[in-house]
């Protein structure tokens, strides 16, 4: 699956619309397919190692047993051959012997080869459409999430879905052969719909493929010529009769070599509008409504040396490291896309594999980091959790807030100098800021606290005076209060530098009127706000008596949550310019003195 990227220049703008409300926490996921792929029975007796790679599903392939030696592909479904249910039907033993827990979204493969039936043969096409038939109830009966069909060609001079290799393009035009390929794509959707009604059809590519012939009067001038000229109408196709719980997915694959935020914007604003053009204004309200953006990524482009015979298939680091741009590159699209993203190799593996091809080397072998790459990219928050429970382990956690567990009357400043608290005034390393109308009191309370956590490696400000690198017991021993604030918030400066990843987390307890939470900003170094539109906000997801506080796996529950503590944990990564990173404990809404708020345990940690 290497196709040359074909996507120009189009307008950017920003994406919302793009997806439904209602999606908008729509979890994305990260699926794995290429040269390691497994058929269905390599799965079964591989999954338990599998499921401990970044991925939330893989795409696999299912093997026909004709006789005891006779097999047939899946992937090899475009050709005229009657194929039986009853050869396939160990495939969906084995796929119900899977138990699956990480890898909940997994894709049966589909090929498009060998691609040699024409598409004016109706005996053919019955066969075509029976096999997808096949596919899709392989993929039902065997608890998959639906089909990853694959349109590319690899066994010329066949091509489904170029005009130019069918064999009857002397006595048919191109028109009269795209009506033909509509026609077919009505027939292979009802076959699935019949099958498996909620089914998802992942495409490496759809409509992005062809956007070539956007923005001409007549697309099918274009499409005459080009490789994929017939894809948009078996597409069509599709549309004219797919059911509301289908899902399509173009999976752009046209996205290998992309290595700006803006590249993926562009590409899923393009499938999101101009592509549209090529489908029929009666099915464009469905192809908004199903038709869901995902992105290719190909790990061999960041393993690859700068050297001509790799050209084009190199991404560079951009003056730091690949894997560097590789986590970047795979948030940005998980970002953008509306669910998935998937990750293509092949000279190496993420399992055993069966296929010769593949090197013996995983992929975390050969491109060193890869793996954490991904893990950040997928679940920042769930990969801090886990580095910092490992770090805490090894004892070597360190937290840059500076008496961030309020249990101290002395800290240091910004600037290292050393800071006594006064009463009356904020906890000792504490600034505050308040709106002009807002009148409340930012206070060190000595009585409050969270209960029951126990000491962690870190440095808090009178940890650092004392040269001493082991936390403070916690549990009770001070707590920041604020009350009767309308609008304001307690505030501390770490130094940081441009790229770096940090955790950064909280906990907060509230009584009366009133919310509270954590907000990141920046500053340059010489202390200018800057980025401003990259703050980040952190709340609090439980509800306010939260049964337990784990800012990081292994740590101990709050007992009983007698005290109604909970937990603000958030990663945020430093932009460029920026040289400070500000922690506001923010509070907004009280009314009277009655309305309180307190904050405790605050973390700054450095991400790996």
């Amino acid at each position: 699956m290497r196709n040359v990227p074909i996507l120009g220049l189009v307008a950017v703008g920003f994406l919302s619309g793009l997806a439904d409300a209602g999606d908008a926490r729509r979890p994305k996921k990260l699926i794995e397919t290429g040269w390691d792929q497994p058929d269905t029975e390599w799965l079964m007796r591989n999954l338990a190692q599998m499921e401990k790679r970044p991925f939330d599903g893989v795409v696999v392939g299912a093997i026909g047993q004709i006789d005891e030696k006779r097999r047939c592909h899946l992937r090899a479904a475009f050709v005229n051959d009657r194929w039986q249910r009853e050869w396939f039907r160990p495939c969906v033993e084995h796929l119900r012997a899977c138990r699956f827990t990480r890898l909940t979204d997994n894709f049966l493969a589909l090929g498009a080869n060998p691609g040699n039936v024409d598409w004016f043969d109706d005996a053919g096409w019955a066969n075509v459409v029976d096999h997808w038939r096949i596919a899709a109830w392989v993929a039902k009966q065997g608890g998959l999430k639906g089909l990853l069909f694959d349109p590319e060609p690899y066994t010329p001079p066949h091509n489904q879905f170029g005009f130019a290799a069918q064999p009857g393009r002397d006595r048919h035009s191109f028109d009269e052969y795209a009506a033909k390929a509509r026609e077919r794509g009505r027939q292979v959707m009802a076959a699935v719909a019949g099958e498996f009604p909620d089914c998802v059809l992942f495409c490496y590519f759809m409509n992005v493929v062809a956007a070539g012939a956007t923005g001409h009067a007549s697309p099918n001038r274009v499409l005459a010529s080009q490789g994929y000229g017939l894809l948009p109408a078996f597409i069509d196709g599709w549309l004219d009769v797919v059911p509301a719980s289908v899902t399509l997915v173009d999976g752009c694959e046209m996205a290998y070599l992309y290595n700006s935020v803006g590249q993926y914007l562009e590409a899923a604003v393009l499938i999101k509008g101009a592509c549209q053009e090529l489908v029929s204004p009666e099915n464009r309200a469905k192809y908004r409504a199903q038709v869901q953006v995902s992105f290719g990524i190909y790990l061999d482009a960041y393993w690859n040396p700068k050297e001509p015979k790799w050209m084009p298939w190199y991404i560079d680091g951009g003056g730091g490291s690949r894997v560097d741009r590789l986590r970047a590159n795979v948030r940005t699209a998980l970002r953008v896309a509306d669910e998935y993203v998937w990750v293509y190799g092949e000279k190496f593996r993420w399992w055993p594999s069966p296929n010769r091809r593949v090197g013996e080397e995983s992929w975390p072998e050969a491109l060193p980091g890869c793996e954490k790459a991904l893990r950040f990219a997928r679940d920042p928050l769930d990969y801090a959790r886990t580095q910092m429970a490992e770090q805490r382990a090894a004892g070597k956690l360190v937290n840059l807030a500076r008496n961030g567990d309020f249990a101290s009357d002395k800290a240091l400043g910004y600037q290292g100098e050393a800071v006594e608290w006064k009463e009356g005034r904020p906890p000792a390393g504490w600034s505050i800021w308040q709106a002009d109308k807002s009148a409340g009191a930012f206070t060190w309370d000595r009585n409050a606290g969270v209960p029951g956590l126990p000491a962690s490696a870190g440095d808090s400000g009178v940890d650092q005076l004392r040269n001493d690198h082991r936390r403070v017991e916690l549990g009770g021993k001070g707590a920041a209060r604020a009350a009767g604030v309308a609008n304001g918030c307690f505030l501390q400066a770490c130094a940081v530098k441009p790229g770096e990843r940090y955790a950064v987390g909280a906990a907060r307890r509230v009584q009366g009127k009133g919310d509270a939470w954590l907000r990141v900003r920046w500053q340059t170094a010489e202390g200018k706000w800057t980025a401003e539109a990259l703050d980040v906000l952190i709340y609090c997801d439980e509800p306010p008596a939260a049964p337990a506080l784990s800012l990081a796996k292994g740590t101990h529950a709050l007992p009983g949550a007698r005290e109604g503590w909970g937990e603000m944990l958030g990663v945020v990564e430093v932009p460029e310019g920026a040289g400070r990173l500000l922690v506001l404990l923010c509070v907004a809404g009280q009314r009277t003195p009655d309305d309180v708020a307190w904050f405790d345990d605050v973390r700054v940690h450095k991400l790996d």
